[in-house]
């Protein structure tokens, strides 16, 4: 019986396109129109240059704008590792948490579809010149090289079986 070594192979035929998650404060997941305090539901979207996935929903409870900070948390938290949120309003504390985060909130001045800002985002994902966007995409890029980096020196330091 001859021992057999298993080698991984990445193929890197074609550069995996760029995604960033962005979040809506909406109560019928089809318009952002809810301010963010005090927002009942958010929809979540994966969005590349070509397309718009829905990934995530959540729903809160239905909560006064009272300026309970607690809250906030909660949301807050729900909405790490998206790059922003479109909103109705929002109010100063919401968007100190959620820079620290590195969510971008978003204001938006009449109730939009979601749909229409999801072509809007896939289109300045293509062209650039949205600030937002250009980081968020630039900030992908630089996590990519890290963990490249990682993998090439894990991989002279060899597989030992």
């Amino acid at each position: 019986m001859s021992s057999r070594r298993l080698q991984l192979v990445w193929s890197i035929k074609q550069e995996p396109e760029a995604v960033i998650k962005v979040a809506f404060a909406s109560t019928d997941r089809t318009r952002v129109n809810q301010h963010f305090g005090a927002a009942e539901g958010f929809v979540v979207y994966d969005v590349t240059p070509d397309k718009a996935t829905l990934v995530g929903v959540a729903e809160f409870a239905e909560e006064a704008m009272d300026g309970n900070e607690d809250k906030l948390a909660v949301k807050v938290d729900f909405l790490e590792g998206c790059a922003a949120v479109y909103v109705m309003a929002i109010g100063a504390s919401a968007i100190k948490k959620l820079m620290a985060k590195g969510v971008q909130p978003i204001r938006i001045n009449e109730v939009d579809a979601v749909d229409d800002l999801l072509g809007e985002i896939s289109k300045a994902m293509s062209e650039g010149g949205v600030a937002w966007i250009d980081r968020a995409i630039a900030a992908q890029t630089k996590a990519k090289a890290k963990a490249e980096d990682r993998f090439a020196s894990m991989e002279e330091e060899g597989w030992e079986g």
